[in-house]
């Protein structure tokens, strides 16, 4: 049977899911984000960032076309024990575009190099998507940064599947022409239920319309600038790490949702085998970014993970 559209998706959904989303108001919805929006010049570029909480670091890096706020539903929860690092990479989100080319190699190092002017020598590093990418390439190049990392429906071997050079190819066709309608949009997106589910559920979330409506509209609202896609999907379409996955030197959870509809879970399963000390849990009836459609999960999960304390992890085989 063929895939259905997010489209169709949307409109067949379930209007309730246990589990899924956050029941009431959201903490990210009272924090005065404002107060905690910094900018540094990194490399070239002017990088925004978030910089909330006290304690060890953690730091959060966004997926292709998202940015800092893919984390909102977690920022809040961490930065109670924490000290929350959350950027937009060069050419996403708020920050400036990139000076010169893109590629995996340089975020990496325009992570490394945000850290080292923050003064923060150790952190615990997560990624979803690309950002996962980025998180593992930061893993391996400076491994004395990463004391553990947690890796969202990474994209690690996404490269290497027949989909990946067709899908940037179709993305040269499409992306300046389809990321101006979505921007030029963004009014009826806003005010629509059903286009701003349909538009996430290309996002691969995988039930859009039972997240809050704010947050719906914060990840559309800020996820919009398409300057820097093109050129980070060619990136990531073009760089393998897989060889490399041995050199990973520190604890790795791995979070997946079983129906992820951009990067299968199989994915989590092979990078499980490659990288040396990781395990992976997975989420039934989730997508590509369970940090929203399931936080207190991954809250509670990856706070034990960085607690080392794996007692309260859920076991390799074990899915909600």
């Amino acid at each position: 049977m063929a895939p259905r559209s997010p489209v169709l998706e949307s409109l067949l959904a379930p209007q309730s899911e246990p589990g899924y989303g956050t029941p009431g108001r959201s903490a990210w919805l009272d924090v005065d984000w404002d107060a905690h929006r910094q900018r540094a010049t990194v490399d070239g570029s002017s990088m925004e960032y978030v910089d909330i909480g006290s304690g060890p670091a953690m730091v959060f890096v966004h997926g292709l076309g998202a940015c800092w706020q893919t984390w909102l539903e977690n920022l809040p929860h961490f930065a109670r024990s924490h000290r929350c690092i959350a950027l937009d990479l060069p050419g996403f989100g708020a920050s400036g575009p990139v000076d010169g080319e893109i590629s995996v190699e340089r975020f990496a190092r325009n992570v490394k190099d945000l850290l080292a002017h923050l003064e923060i020598d150790r952190c615990v590093l997560l990624g979803n998507s690309m950002g996962g990418f980025i998180a593992l390439e930061t893993a391996i190049r400076y491994p004395a940064l990463v004391d553990r990392l947690v890796l969202v429906s990474a994209a690690v071997l996404w490269q290497e599947y027949r989909h990946a050079k067709p899908l940037v190819v179709f993305a040269q066709v499409t992306e300046s022409t389809l990321g101006r309608a979505i921007v030029g949009s963004e009014p009826a997106l806003i005010r629509r239920p059903k286009l701003r589910a349909a538009a996430l559920g290309f996002g691969g979330i995988r039930f859009p319309h039972l997240l809050s409506p704010e947050l719906q509209c914060e990840i559309l609202l800020t996820a919009r600038r398409t300057d820097a896609f093109l050129p980070a999907l060619k990136a990531l379409a073009s760089y393998s790490l897989r060889d490399e996955l041995e050199a990973v030197a520190c604890p790795t959870l791995i979070v997946w949702g079983t129906e992820d509809s951009l990067v299968g879970v199989r994915h989590a399963i092979e990078l499980e085998e490659l990288i040396p000390d990781a395990r992976k849990s997975l989420y039934e009836r989730s997508g590509h970014v369970v940090m929203l459609e399931r936080p207190e999960r991954f809250n509670r999960e990856v706070e034990a993970f960085a607690a080392e304390d794996a007692s309260d992890l859920v076991g390799p085989a074990t899915v909600l």
